[in-house]
């Protein structure tokens, strides 16, 4: 099944815990402190994979989490890091925060790498505390939390040639005649549900990547028919065929309609080169009105070319036609919107509220951190949190609130009780 969009939840690795522990060996007293530290949490990173074309490896809301690092432990062991997460994605797959909007990066060369979620660094552990004053110190870190994030992948196709023209006008059938594609064909509106991608060879050392646009109508721009999901694909083609049924009732009006839904829906791909292609030549009632038909789109000063894609007739000199164009034209860089880069937010910035139940809540990025990294069970990193409270210009803000003996005090999921 055809896939082009889809959201799906990422979530990189927790740092790992270090650890408070002291050297303990015969003949060895007053060893020390040698807590190790905790591992790096594994980063998710996505990557291009030339052999995919579809997103349908996916599923909607689905989960995919990296490695925590593992605790350190003793004799100042490091936990092992976390491996890396690699999500595979074809090219063409555009990454947007599906929570912000915001457009992480566009991944169209193989091989391509973006890293969206990083992994939480490791704790550090209780001998990097030791000082001359404090030779047994009961102060450890935990790891750093993870990042995670709703990620919306959509697909563009990236393809040469897209070919594209009216439902049932022969799109699937001169694809099949010049390609490998075995796409499903039929006699009735709409046989091409998802686009199909092709290799044709021009000759022994070039090949071309074609791509069999599912049909489009009028009114395809605001979401008519099956276009609106598909039109995005035609962005990342450099040349169209552009296949117009010899049996329509008026080819030239097919022709205009559907190049007004390409620039309604993008005025960048009315501009696209375009090779214009009468279909079904073969049939006796196209042949008897052939004439009229080329002149009517030589008044209009289009070059029209015939062929029957059933018949195999005339295909090859349609592929040569667009690979010459494709030849003549320089090579783009695909031009996407760039994310755009917000300042960040001050991590040492907090609020404090008070809640309907008279509890009071401390907000901002770095001090939920630190308490997610704090071992509260032992005294040294206790200290060591409370110091950081009155650096920050916690404990003075809470003062100045109203704050009284006994109050109840959130940061983040942790319950801490207020003593002056």
């Amino acid at each position: 099944m055809f896939i082009d969009h889809v959201t799906i939840h990422v979530k990189s690795g927790k740092g790992g815990d270090g650890m408070v522990h002291f050297r303990r060996e015969k003949f060895v007293p007053l060893g020390g402190p040698d807590g190790g530290d905790g591992g790096r949490g594994g980063n998710v990173i996505f990557e291009v994979k030339a052999t995919l074309n579809t997103l349908s490896a996916f599923r909607p809301n689905e989960k995919f989490a990296a490695d925590p690092g593992k605790n350190g432990g003793g004799s100042q062991m490091t936990g092992r890091g976390g491996k890396d997460l690699i999500i595979y994605v074809p090219p063409g797959t555009i990454l947007y925060d599906a929570e912000t909007g915001d457009l992480l990066g566009d991944l169209t060369t193989p091989g391509q790498q973006l890293q969206v979620c990083k992994g939480g660094r490791g704790g550090l552990g209780n001998q990097h505390y030791a000082t001359s004053r404090n030779q047994a110190p009961r102060t450890a870190e935990r790891g750093e939390p993870h990042e995670e994030k709703m990620i919306r992948l959509e697909l563009k196709l990236i393809a040469d040639i897209g070919i594209i023209g009216l439902p049932n006008a022969g799109k699937s059938t001169l694809l099949a005649a010049l390609t490998n594609a075995k796409p499903k064909i039929g006699d009735y509106p709409f046989t091409t549900l998802e686009p199909n991608l092709g290799v044709a060879k021009i000759d022994e050392d070039t090949t071309v990547v074609m791509a069999d646009i599912p049909g489009l109508i009028e009114g395809a721009a605001e979401g008519a028919g099956l276009g609106h999901d598909f039109l995005r694909h035609i962005q990342r083609t450099r040349v169209l065929i552009h296949m117009i049924d010899g049996q329509s009732e008026d080819p030239l009006a097919d022709f205009t309609q559907i190049n007004n839904e390409l620039a309604l829906f993008d005025p960048n791909l009315a501009m696209k080169p375009q090779i214009v292609a009468l279909n079904k030549i073969d049939q006796p009632d196209v042949q008897e009105r052939l004439k009229t038909i080329k002149a009517s789109f030589k008044k209009k000063k289009i070059e029209l070319f015939t062929l029957s894609a059933m018949a195999r007739t005339n295909t090859r000199d349609i592929l040569i036609a667009a690979h010459q164009k494709l030849a003549d034209m320089p090579i783009e860089e695909v031009e996407e919107t760039l994310p755009v880069y917000k300042p960040d937010v001050d991590p040492n910035v907090f609020e404090v509220t008070r809640e309907d139940d008279g509890n009071w809540r401390v907000t901002g990025v770095a001090i939920e951190r630190s308490a997610k990294m704090t071992y509260f069970e032992h005294d040294g990193s206790l200290r060591r949190f409370q110091k950081l409270l009155e650096r920050l210009g916690v404990d003075n803000a809470l003062r100045e609130a109203g704050i009284e003996e006994g109050d109840t005090v959130f940061i983040g999921s942790f319950e801490l009780e207020w003593k002056d």
